[in-house]
């Protein structure tokens, strides 16, 4: 299991994430709301905001990252602006972390297939802490 801080932003991932790689190094990745199926209906400048942005740090730490949608309801907000980012071993462990620690709280996504081929769901715990559970399907 790898633990690894998933940040918001509000239009500007993309440019933090450039500042953040020149002083890191490692890979660059990003991915445009634009790119992302059901988005015909953002405006431009929704379609360019950073769905992912991500930056290696080190053999297997990442730094990642995306931009809120205001018109999807998105709100950045002082608080849910950092998540944890869990990755388990496993599609099992992925459903009990996601169970367990999103027990009591309030879920945002429920774990489900997504369309870039992981195993993902997200939820605020019940102290207030925002989590992300990522499986790889590849693995």
């Amino acid at each position: 299991m790898t633990l690894n801080p998933y940040l918001n932003f509000d239009g500007n991932a993309e440019e933090a994430f450039r500042f953040y790689h020149s002083v890191f190094g490692g890979n660059f990745f990003i991915q445009k709301m634009g790119q992302s199926p059901g988005t015909e209906n953002l405006s431009e400048e929704e379609k360019n905001r950073a769905m992912h942005v991500a930056i290696s740090i080190g053999n297997s730490q990442h730094l990642m990252a995306s931009d809120c949608i205001s018109s999807q309801g998105h709100v950045l907000n002082q608080g849910n602006n950092n998540y944890i980012s869990i990755t388990p071993d496993s599609r099992e462990e992925a459903d009990t972390l996601f169970n367990g620690l999103s027990e009591g709280g309030t879920i945002e996504m429920p774990m489900a297939d997504m369309f870039w081929g992981d195993y993902f769901g997200s939820f605020v715990d019940k102290f207030g802490v925002c989590w992300m559970i990522n499986f790889p399907s590849a693995k």
